[in-house]
């Protein structure tokens, strides 16, 4: 499957990847943990299939210290023992936000919850915006077929400069 347009290298997508970047920055900023950050991206990128995003996020989260345990287990991280309570709650989030075609419910109840007892309306706020901007981020990537495996960790932090 070869990619279907280079984003990158035209002026109108340079620029909107430049404001998507900055709207990174504000979650890279917030207090919301940066692990919980990747592993929700990760997980969300897992569900949409998109690579180049898969890539991008276990890559920048091996290089913030995750371990591969934890990022090989995302996937299956109902059946595992190695996320704490919150992030759990994070990634039911992420799965939930990123599902709705599933489910015209949205974020069940049970979930937002949960993560209303592990995060403060700070930390809530950017784990929202992180799961609608990685989900947009994911359908472009997709829709372009942007293919995973030469992303470098850091390699965007120039655009939000």
């Amino acid at each position: 499957m070869e990619p279907r347009f280079n984003v990158f290298d035209n002026e109108i997508g340079a620029k909107f990847a430049k404001r998507f970047a900055s709207l990174g920055l504000v979650i890279h900023e917030s207090p919301l943990p940066k692990s919980t950050q990747e592993l929700v991206s990760l997980r969300a990128s897992q569900i949409n299939g998109c690579g180049w995003c898969i890539d991008m996020h276990t890559k920048e989260a091996a290089a913030a210290g995750e371990t591969a345990v934890r990022l090989n287990l995302v996937a299956a991280w109902r059946e595992s023992t190695v996320f704490t309570e919150a992030e759990q709650a994070a990634l039911a989030l992420a799965e939930e936000g990123t599902r709705f075609a599933d489910d015209h419910h949205g974020v069940s109840d049970e979930t937002w919850d949960q993560v209303r007892k592990h995060y403060d309306d700070d930390q809530i706020v950017a784990l929202v915006a992180v799961v609608a901007l990685i989900n947009a981020t994911n359908r472009l990537a997709v829709i372009v077929r942007q293919q995973g495996g030469s992303y470098e960790p850091g390699m965007f932090d120039s655009m939000t400069g």
